[in-house]
């Protein structure tokens, strides 16, 4: 996806009070940022525009969140859309610029996060050898585990149907088990459901949305997650031991 430069994004970003690009010198201590440390602490890997983001950020004010994306020219439009939605700057919520993939260099296990937002990803579903880029593939799933809070959950939301099914087998083997799963989120009913830009686009379209919420277990991942590589016997094997949670 080609991302339009917008000279207005870094100044702003700039000025941001609540904007950080040198993540690593908080890791574990992003719950001393916010004003209200004691308060539940959840990320969201990949927030774009934050059309959604700004939604959830003011509809929770008691929860703290971290924001992140890649782009600095995507998160100008994330801080515009949160000072809209809150009608200022509000104290519950940092917005990071940082490489997922490396998510571990800017959070650990005494950040603890006890929830993590995962939606509408790059399925990377082309070409094989491009799984590995997924948000969802083992190599990340492992870097969550080692910041998540005991029992911590990761909510992911997709239109990808492949990306879906792999990330089911993702989930299971590496010690997450689902407890909330629908292939259509607009008719299951759940709430509540922050909607962005892209979800409507696809809604609009008649595709459905796929969500799921998994949450992580004392089970540790038995192999090499860098050297991962889902093959179809192995999805098929994987997802003949998921039990599906009943609604």
């Amino acid at each position: 996806m080609h991302i339009r430069k917008k000279k207005w994004a870094r100044p702003e970003l700039a000025a941001c009070p609540f904007y950080e690009e040198n993540g690593e010198k908080r890791m574990g201590h992003w719950r001393e940022a916010f004003p209200h440390p004691e308060r539940p602490l959840q990320l969201e890997m990949g927030c774009g525009k934050g059309v959604s983001t700004a939604q959830m950020v003011a509809a929770n004010p008691e929860i703290n969140y971290v924001v992140v994306d890649i782009s600095a020219d995507v998160l100008g439009d994330t801080r515009r859309n949160i000072v809209r939605a809150c009608e200022g700057h509000p104290e519950n919520v940092w917005i990071l610029s940082a490489d997922i993939c490396y998510i571990d260099r800017f959070f650990d296990q005494a950040d603890g996060p006890e929830r993590i937002y995962i939606s509408f990803c790059n399925p990377w579903s082309e070409r094989p050898k491009h799984e590995k880029r997924r948000l969802t593939h083992p190599r990340q799933l492992v870097q969550y585990r080692r910041m998540l809070r005991e029992g911590g959950e990761i909510w992911f939301k997709t239109d990808d149907d492949p990306l879906f099914e792999d990330s089911l087998a993702y989930f299971l083997l590496c010690g997450f088990e689902p407890v909330y799963l629908t292939r259509d989120l607009a008719a299951s009913g759940f709430a509540p459901n922050y909607i962005s830009e892209h979800e409507q686009k696809y809604m609009d379209q008649g595709v459905p949305i796929k969500f799921g919420i998994f949450r992580m277990t004392a089970l540790d991942p038995g192999f090499d997650p860098t050297r991962f590589r889902m093959t179809p016997g192995l999805r098929k094997r994987t997802l003949k031991l998921m039990k599906e949670p009943t609604r």
